[in-house]
């Protein structure tokens, strides 16, 4: 005559599944680091974009032993628990483990704790703020702003200009920008709310009309970016969308010589340069 093999402890459910959870985590982390983390976005393009990068590649980090906990969990049970055979019924009743429930409490309040202590250092020590909400002083510049680019971004129903006051106020369809030297983004609009999204370089502002939004980014390298609005804007604003580019110096003097050249004649049709724009009154919201 056979018995039925004993089932196991609880005890030991608890361990196996543990186990399974390490041998998971130990594997999952390293690849979310080291070949998921540099293709999450925004990329390095820029100094902004690198330090959103970082971000989103610890959390990301953290969150997937998280996910991994919640996923083996269920699948253990749904596997060794579930019923088998013809018979139906209930299981015994299960009121619950005290350790499981203070663990659980240990480890969210020691993640969430964690989290605060990083994002408050990374806020008010190593990110002192760039005048575009990056840090926690919102006129805060870099040491070396005096000498930045300026760029005016104007938003209007549905398109991007760019205007550049150190090169006569000449107004682009396109933007370009050198790499290597910090950018000054002064954004406003002509007519209702939009918002400057530069993905690639980490880069969002709201373009306000009679409001002056500045952003300072400082380009790593040479490529490609897209601009979008991020702001519902009325009809047409899926169209708000552009390809930047950044470029070398000597690419750049080329390029914004030759816009000075080609805009000339335009000149004389556009207001003055000015910090900031009103809607006009019978074309008010487009």
């Amino acid at each position: 005559m056979t018995t039925a093999p004993a089932p196991q402890s609880d005890d030991r459910h608890l361990w196996t599944a543990a186990v399974a959870w390490l041998v998971l985590t130990a594997i999952a982390v390293p690849l979310i680091v080291f070949v998921l983390g540099p293709h999450l976005p925004p990329g390095r393009m820029s100094a902004e974009a690198s330090d959103q990068t970082s971000a989103n590649i610890v959390l990301t980090a953290i969150c997937v032993p998280i996910v991994l906990l919640i996923v083996i969990f269920f699948g253990y049970a749904f596997v060794v628990f579930r019923a088998r055979g013809t018979a139906i019924e209930d299981g015994p009743p299960d009121f619950g483990d005290a350790r499981a429930q203070v663990l659980w409490l240990i480890l969210t309040s020691v993640i969430v704790i964690s989290l605060a202590v990083w994002g408050t250092y990374t806020l008010f020590w190593s990110a002192h703020g760039a005048g575009g909400g990056q840090g926690p002083n919102p006129v805060a510049k870099p040491s070396d702003a005096s000498s930045a680019l300026q760029v005016q971004v104007i938003g209007q129903q549905w398109n991007w200009t760019y205007r550049f006051p150190g090169y006569g106020g000449v107004e682009t369809a396109h933007l370009e920008i050198p790499v290597g030297r910090d950018v000054e983004f002064l954004v406003t609009s002509l007519d209702v709310t939009h918002s400057f999204w530069a993905y690639e370089l980490g880069v969002k502002a709201d373009a306000v009309p009679g409001t002056e939004n500045i952003a300072y980014v400082h380009p790593r390298q040479t490529g490609s970016f897209s601009i979008r609005c991020a702001e519902l804007c009325g009809l047409w604003h899926g169209h708000m969308f552009q390809t930047g580019e950044v470029v070398t110096s000597a690419q750049f003097a080329s390029w914004i010589a030759g816009q000075q050249h080609a805009e000339a004649p335009n000149l004389k049709y556009l207001p003055g340069y000015s910090g900031v724009y009103f809607p006009e009154p019978t074309r008010r919201a487009g």
